[in-house]
C-alpha cells in the first residue's frame, strides 16, 4: 500500500471463484472492488468485472488475478478479507471479526 496500511486480503476460494468468473467473461479481466456507505453503520461492497484499471485505482496482482480498488475505497478495505463459500457467495470480513475464520489468505501486495 502506498502509505503503509495493510492491503485487503483474499482467500484462496475467493481467488478461484473470481478466476472462474473471468473465464466466463474474458473481455473483462479486471476485478474491481468498491466500498460505499449505506448509512452511518453499514457498508456496501461491490465486485464488478471490468476491461481495464482506472487511473485512480490501486491495482494489485495476486496469483494471476488483477484486483483494482478505487483510491477512495482503498483506505476502507485495509484489514478486510474477501472470502467465497457456496452457497452464500462472497463475504467481506474485518480483521477484528475473523477469530472464527481459519482461512487460506492471500495478501494483495
Amino acid at each position: 500500500m502506498k502509505d503503509g496500511r495493510e492491503a485487503m486480503k483474499l482467500t484462496r476460494s475467493a481467488v478461484e471463484r473470481l478466476k472462474a468468473l473471468i473465464l466466463e467473461h474474458p473481455t473483462d479481466p479486471i476485478v474491481r472492488v468498491e466500498v460505499k456507505d449505506m448509512d452511518e453503520q453499514r457498508l456496501a461492497f461491490s465486485i464488478t468485472l471490468e476491461d481495464r484499471v482506472q487511473p485512480d485505482d490501486e491495482a494489485h496482482t495476486v496469483d494471476g488475478l488483477t484486483v483494482a480498488i478505487p483510491a477512495v475505497s482503498a483506505v476502507r478495505t485495509a484489514g478486510i478479507t474477501m472470502d467465497y463459500q457456496e452457497p452464500s457467495g462472497f463475504k467481506f470480513q474485518h480483521a477484528d471479526h475473523q477469530d472464527d475464520l481459519r482461512l487460506d489468505l492471500i495478501n494483495l501486495n
